[in-house]
């Protein structure tokens, strides 16, 4: 399977990729350059902020919630006004936000981190209808954040322990149960990043710095599929197109120089098909 070229703009660390089905857009980021990416057609599209953003969910047509490296944000795409949700460690100035997704019932779950990779100084958050919960603590690079398709399992990982978690969620997306182990990649050369679920439930999971997305079954973690990129260090899944059935996969150039690191890639999975964003419900 072979990777085309989605966006040759380089990202020094590229995260938070998703699809916007109301606006049939793509978007993601490029955190340490503070940059929101989209296209529109072969139009490129960039907006810039002045602190760290990494993910996004959707909020209506025209506005995003944004996490930031100190907080949730309201992001108009029309005016490019930023206005605070909710603060999040606003006391750690040395940590940021990381990988984050919307789950199915208008939640928003975000990791953070701090800025230079320290062993346990993040954590991993919700907000739902105005409130804010902290869920796990201790996490060094919290990743993979996403949901089984009826919302009632989480996914996560830390980059740092080389695991991946589920967890049975509530009726209200809240979590139920301790959660388990999923994949144990500790010792090999695998290392979660971010990732995404299709709608058979199936878990696509980018693997920093060995250049490939893995499919894996969502009952066992039975490995289904393995995609090579041309970057080693790819970020973020995202299934996009209209029919859901592409998928695009960011990239980071930190501490690299390969003509290909940085950049947005395209892949078609076999078989596969994403399902679309939910969107965040403020209040």
């Amino acid at each position: 399977m072979s990777a085309e070229l989605f966006d040759s703009r380089r990202c020094e660390l590229g995260e938070g990729a998703f699809w916007h089905p109301e606006r049939e857009q793509a978007f993601w980021f490029d955190i340490h350059g503070r940059r929101l990416l989209s296209r529109d057609g072969d139009r490129e599209l960039s907006w810039q902020f002045g602190e760290k953003p990494s993910a996004a969910g959707w909020i209506d047509r025209d506005r995003l919630l944004i996490a930031t490296e100190t907080g949730l944000a309201r992001f108009d795409l029309g005016d490019g006004s930023l206005g605070q949700v909710v603060a999040i460690e606003a006391d750690q100035p040395g940590n940021r936000s990381n990988d984050g997704r919307a789950d199915p019932f208008g939640g928003f779950w975000i990791g953070t981190m701090a800025h230079d990779a320290g062993r346990g100084k993040g954590a991993i958050y919700r907000y739902y209808r105005g409130e804010l919960r902290k869920l796990r603590a201790n996490m060094s690079i919290p990743n993979a954040i996403c949901f089984s398709p009826d919302g009632r399992k989480v996914y996560f990982a830390d980059t740092a322990e080389q695991k991946v978690w589920s967890q049975a969620l509530d009726d209200q997306g809240w979590p139920l149960a301790e959660p388990r182990i999923f994949l144990d990649l500790a010792g090999s050369d695998q290392n979660p990043d971010g990732a995404v679920t299709d709608d058979q439930g199936r878990f696509w999971n980018a693997r920093w710095g060995s250049g490939t997305v893995t499919c894996h079954a969502p009952d066992d973690g039975r490995l289904l599929q393995r995609i090579d990129l041309p970057a080693a260090q790819v970020s973020c899944p995202a299934f996009i197109g209209a029919a859901l059935d592409r998928m695009m996969v960011t990239s980071a150039a930190e501490n690299l120089n390969g003509p290909q690191d940085g950049r947005t890639w395209l892949v078609v999975p076999a078989n596969a098909r994403g399902r679309p964003e939910p969107p965040v419900l403020i209040r």
